[in-house]
């Protein structure tokens, strides 16, 4: 039995960050074929939500580039991959060291969301800050409130691409420790990096979900660097022609930009779901 996993941004969905109508239908035509099918996404849980609300997203669901798996049926992280103690401290000194706030992602009993972080210091921290609000759906507090029983699953940061840089120099001894950068959308005077646990990865994740599921063969989509340890354990690979070059290099093959629906049209053909 295949299983494909889709990563979303820059992938299944659009430009406007939505599931177009050719792809939600797509998905309805590989659900009523009986073919499976998941997500594995950086985002959080809750900022998918709304993408998949109505589409028939039912399988468990990697997050935040596999630092938890979301099962919908029973309502809980069935799996999970947070941060220890000790990196914890490593990747805050790291961060503080270079003048930028450090902002950690947790999960609280009962599935409660939250971002902590010390005093913001600039205004694009004060506005990624807002982004966090507005975009992931969950409160964003001082690090003075965060509860004991709270669990870190990632941290953030933003600020001079120099000071990132040496964030993850200075981490790079850290055994236990992944991070991903890249310029950011504010623009090319900042960068961005996210930093979880190495056990965290997409493929990682897709290899659970392979294992409880029963799957044979995986195929799955994506654009970008954290989808890369996906691609390695995959039967097959795709990637958007809009993905970073290392990501093309690693596919079976390149398909057309995601915003005009390479993704779904693929599948149509591959699948031999009906065309509209």
């Amino acid at each position: 039995m295949d299983l494909i996993v889709f990563d979303l941004d820059g992938t299944l969905l659009n430009a406007s960050a939505q599931i177009s109508p050719y792809t939600r239908k797509t998905l309805s035509l590989l659900a009523e074929k009986g073919i499976l099918f998941t997500v594995a996404t950086g985002r959080t849980l809750h900022s998918s939500r709304d993408v998949l609300a109505d589409h028939p997203f039912t399988l468990p669901q990697a997050y935040k580039n596999g630092v938890v798996i979301w099962n919908p049926e029973q309502a809980l992280y069935s799996h999970h991959n947070y941060l220890t103690l000790s990196e914890i401290e490593h990747v805050l000194e790291a961060v503080i060291s270079q003048g930028l706030t450090p902002f950690m992602f947790t999960v609280s009993p009962g599935n409660i969301h939250g971002v902590y972080h010390p005093p913001l210091q600039t205004d694009v921290e004060h506005q990624l800050a807002a982004d966090f609000r507005e975009r992931d759906r969950v409160g964003v507090y001082p690090a003075a409130e965060m509860p004991f029983d709270a669990k870190i699953t990632n941290i953030s940061a933003l600020g001079n691409p120099l000071a990132v840089d040496a964030i993850e120099a200075m981490i790079a001894d850290e055994p236990g420790l992944l991070a991903f950068a890249g310029i950011a959308i504010e623009g090319a005077q900042f960068k961005w990096i996210d930093i979880h646990h190495i056990d965290a990865s997409k493929g990682n994740a897709v290899n659970v979900l392979k294992q409880e599921l029963g799957i044979s063969r995986v195929l799955c989509f994506g654009d970008s660097d954290n989808d890369l340890s996906m691609f390695a354990v995959a039967d097959e690979a795709y990637a958007p022609s809009n993905a970073k070059e290392v990501v093309k290099q690693a596919a079976t093959a390149v398909l057309g930009h995601h915003d005009e629906d390479s993704v779904a049209r693929f599948l149509r053909q591959r699948f031999g779901l009906a065309e509209d």
